[in-house]
């Protein structure tokens, strides 16, 4: 048993001083590590030599200290490919490992989120990290950490607990709020309500357990689906029988966070004191850990129990979900195979010893006969087979000494092939590859079995097994018989010091030809560091190699190659350097003036819908304006010879001029502009400058028109010619942007939340695009377009989802992401979803098509006009179509003994008030036209 003492103070090599629970930087040499920064961790326990015993007799801590035990923190970019910004954010893990003292370079500082008042001045200071979320290594997933004390919807018992041993609590983003709210009690029972077992009504917010309800519910609803109560039910029925129904405008919730309010431009960032204050403000910890896990899947109750694991957990796979029952077809007692037995039954029950029934001395006298190598009588496999092989003699009444163990194979049942019950030795040589490998990649048995070569996994790990109770067996061995002989501490002292070797990324001055940052290009500094690979050089200055170290951080600038005009004398010249030097002299001169090419990572280009890098050939980069986008995004299809010439749609309009030049997207709300300034682009450096031409010469932004389900293409391979913005329905140009509120443009709501929001604002606040695969029913595939897409099949659907809700458990794809044949989602999904009818079709009839149908939707509305409009024709030439009509009465329409109205257009109105005045010039009177006994005079309609 451990006795509690005083903290204890290590002296790093650079003069820190760390105790149990500060968190430090943690490097190997940097041959080994290979370039790579520091990890940050937190020390949990110092421990003394391996072999070492950690606790002597009295329950002290055996010194001196040589190792230590650390808990790890991730960088983001460690576990992401997507870029972070932010270098002082740290993903905090329940990952510990045990390392070697001397690998400690300097501490540093890392807290929660919450604890920090002023984030800016925090991050301004050195050595200052922060985290919010937890990254399991096991199941590769992030969770949100919070502090315990803001979980207020557990039992009083369960908190008091749970913060009273854990400062944090790790759990699901989207069980955060449930946690964080206040007490809830089931409105019939009144007892708590834990939120895998509640639901809740949409109506009086109330809270049920699933089994207190009448009928009981055996499953949650659906996403998208709510749940009323049965009073409510009934109140809800009644206002619809009394049309009092009031349905309320949808509002987006807005996300909570225990963050502090951020600093205002005029309060004045806290003082020294408090910033020293909160680096050292004391964290509970319960067993070395400061949190623990607390969400969809813990049962409440487990927290009280002490030696409940605290690791994040998976859901379950046991059940009928993952497994099927299998049952008889009826009318048939065995559906099996000839030659299959029935599994479950007695037949196919193996027996695995049956030792018990024998006695002792039997065994033993038996087991004395089978070999007289000591060491196998030892061996845990050849145990196991010999008892197996007893086992089968004494069920089928066999005389025990026919049992041998001559034969290294047997026959498992279930199996057609003999297997081995103990690996065949191992060879000289292939136990110096296996410790050579070991020395080089440790526990990592992949790459240690494919370095041996001639062995599989399971004897590779077997080996492993055996190999490393072997080293353990010799230090102990090694430690009695120093402490036979009278020594108390066989291990060495650690050295602290460290050699040239350990801490060799200090160059002392560099070369010729790395005689500058390969960062910053400055040349003046007062110590110089290694690059990682793929710098100009492989130096850094001392900014550039601190910030890559400890913050990962590193700036590159932007290499420029110089050019030496060769007809300049002057250009020649070099400082110190007559003109009339040696021919030779100047040559080298040449040499040493032009610059070092850019390495590969440089050439490549980053994507700006899905900021990944590539190639030039896969990332297209406008020649003009520097506006790079994968083609299959953009609609781009560009000839392999002429990627250096390529230009995007707007930089090609500026030459060709065969659409308009007013470049504002016609989806997008109208933004006031100053006609005394010049009016600028889309920048090239946001997704947003890829815009399309719409077929009435204007534009429309490529991620509008697609994300938009009306509009369609003429050619959908090009997304050129966007169609069918005349067709939108009118609520996408009444509802307001919740992130802009401004009306005018066309809205898409969000595909989690009621919230409504124009397409660019929603790429410029980091919403996330995408498409989703939703399966069709069997019997509406013929009414469907089904496509396939990797390994995928069902209806594909453009989302947009608000950037604070966490990721669900439908499939979804990236705009980038390519499918086996090289298409992106976006040229799959507009291929199959956004294709025009353009067969047989022009596409001024499509648009003359589109104009009936809003003229109809008009007349719909309106039902005197649309009754109006559908009875005015003309008497004459029988048009429905006339700037006005003209209303008169004929006999013809007569009810009882009232002429009947007619209308007449107003093309025919003008001819017959033509004809009448020739009439009149002529002396000829007009009494009738075509049955007509007078006109009502000139009314329009």
């Amino acid at each position: 048993m451990p006795v509690p003492t005083s903290p204890t103070y290590i002296t790093l090599r650079n003069g820190d001083q760390v105790k149990v629970n500060d968190h430090v930087y943690c490097s190997p040499t940097w041959s080994i590590r290979d370039g790579t920064p520091y990890s940050i961790a937190r020390i949990m326990e110092f421990l003394p030599a391996q072999g070492t015993p950690t606790f002597d007799s009295v329950g002290k801590r055996n010194e001196p200290f040589t190792r230590v035990r650390l808990a790890w923190y991730y960088r983001p970019g460690d576990v992401s490919d997507r870029p972070v910004a932010d270098s002082r954010l740290l993903l905090a893990a329940i990952y510990s490992e045990v390392c070697d003292l001397n690998q400690l370079r300097a501490k540093c500082h890392v807290i929660h989120r919450d604890k920090i008042s002023d984030l800016a001045g925090w991050k301004k200071r050195p050595d200052r990290f922060y985290f919010t979320r937890l990254f399991d290594p096991w199941i590769r997933k992030e969770f949100e950490v919070i502090q315990a004390t803001s979980v207020r919807n557990i039992p009083d018992h369960i908190r008091e607990v749970l913060t009273g041993r854990y400062e944090y609590v790790v759990a699901e983003k989207e069980i955060v709020p449930d946690l964080t709210d206040e007490l809830r009690l089931c409105a019939t029972c009144e007892k708590w309500c834990p939120p895998p077992e509640t639901v809740q009504c949409d109506r009086c917010k109330n809270f049920f357990h699933m089994a207190c309800v009448t009928p009981p519910l055996l499953a949650k609803p659906s996403r998208g689906y709510g749940w009323t109560c049965a009073p409510c039910s009934r109140q809800h029925e009644e206002e619809v029988d009394s049309h009092e129904v009031r349905h309320p405008t949808p509002v987006a919730p807005k996300p909570k966070s225990n963050a502090p309010a951020p600093r205002g431009r005029g309060r004045p960032r806290k003082d020294r004191v408090l910033a020293e204050k909160e680096e050292n403000v004391e964290i509970k910890h319960f067993k070395m850990w400061p949190f623990r896990y607390f969400g969809q899947y813990t049962v409440a109750e487990d927290t009280l129990d002490p030696e409940d694991f605290i690791f994040p957990r998976a859901a379950t796979r046991v059940g009928p979900k993952y497994q099927v029952n299998c049952f008889p077809v009826a009318g048939s007692e065995n559906n099996l195979p000839p030659g299959i037995e029935e599994r479950g039954t007695e037949s196919t029950i193996e027996v695995l010893n049956s030792v018990h029934e024998m006695s002792p001395e039997e065994v033993e006298t038996y087991k004395s006969t089978l070999t007289r190598n000591e060491k196998l009588k030892h061996n845990i496999d050849w145990l196991t087979e010999a008892i197996r092989r007893f086992s089968a003699a004494w069920q089928n009444r066999r005389d025990m000494a026919t049992v041998n163990m001559q034969s290294p194979n047997r026959l498992e049942k279930w199996k057609t092939e003999q297997t081995r019950y103990i690996d065949r030795e191992w060879s000289e040589a292939e136990k110096a590859a296996f410790e050579d490998a070991i020395l080089n990649h440790g526990a990592e048995l992949r790459p240690v079995r494919d370095e041996v070569g001639s062995r599989t996994m399971p004897e590779v790990v077997r080996y492993y097994g055996h190999w490393k109770n072997m080293k353990l067996g010799e230090e102990n061995r090694r430690i009695k018989a120093a402490r036979a002989s009278g020594l108390s501490m066989l291990a060495r002292p650690p050295s602290r010091a460290g050699s040239a070797e350990e801490d060799s990324s200090i160059i002392a001055e560099p070369t010729k030809g790395n005689a500058s940052c390969g960062a910053c290009r400055t040349r003046e500094s007062d110590n110089w560091w290694k690059a990682p690979k793929g710098l100009v050089t492989n130096v850094l200055c001392d900014n550039c190699g601190i910030s890559w170290r400890k913050y990962a951080d590193l700036n590159v600038r932007p290499f420029r190659e110089e050019t030496i005009s060769k007809h300049t004398k002057g250009a020649d010249k070099r400082e110190g350097t007559p003109l009339t030097g040696p021919a030779a002299k100047r040559a080298r001169t040449l040499s040493t003036i032009q610059a070092t090419p850019p390495p590969s990572v440089s050439q490549q280009n980053r994507c700006l819908a899905c900021y990944k890098n590539g190639l030039p050939g896969k990332v297209l980069r406008c020649r003009n304006c520097s506006f790079r986008a994968h083609p299959g995004v953009i609609g781009a299809v560009v000839d392999a010879t002429s990627l250096d010439q390529w230009l995007c749609d707007l930089c090609s309009n500026e030459k060709l001029q065969e659409f308009s030049v007013n470049y504002d997207c016609l989806l997008c709300p109208r933004t006031r502009k100053d006609p005394k300034k010049k009016q600028f682009h889309p920048p090239a450096d946001s997704f947003l400058r890829s815009c399309k031409p719409t077929e009435g010469q204007a534009w429309v932004h490529t991620l509008c028109s697609v994300f938009i389900p009306e509009i369609s293409y003429s050619d959908a391979t090009r997304l050129r010619l966007v169609e069918g913005i005349s067709t939108m329905p009118p609520y996408r140009w009444m509802n307001k942007c919740t992130l802009c509120d401004q009306s005018g443009g066309a809205v898409v709501r969000c595909s989690d939340c009621p919230a409504e929001y124009h397409v660019s604002c929603a790429w410029k606040a980091g919403h996330k695009f995408g498409f989703e695969m939703q399966p069709v029913k069997a019997s509406r595939r013929d009414t469907t377009t089904v496509v396939d897409f990797k390994d995928f099949n069902g209806c594909m659907v453009p989302t947009v989802t608000c950037k604070g809700h966490p990721a669900h458990r439908r499939e979804r794809f990236e705009m980038c992401e390519m499918n086996e044949l090289g298409e992106t989602a976006v040229q799959v999904y507009c291929k199959n979803y956004k294709q025009a009818p353009t067969a047989n079709i022009h596409g001024l009839l499509r648009k003359a098509r589109r104009l009936d149908q809003i003229i109809q939707t008009e007349d719909s509305i309106d039902s005197e006009s649309t009754l109006a409009s559908s009875e005015m024709h003309c008497w004459s030439c029988g048009t429905e179509y006339s700037p006005c009509f003209y209303s008169f009465t004929v006999k013809e329409f007569m009810v009882g003994d009232e002429f009947g109205e007619a209308w007449e257009c107003h093309n025919c109105h003008m001819k017959q008030i033509e004809n009448h005045q020739e009439s009149v010039n002529g002396g000829n009177g007009l009494n009738g036209i075509n049955g007509m006994d007078g006109m009502d005079g000139i009314e329009p309609s």
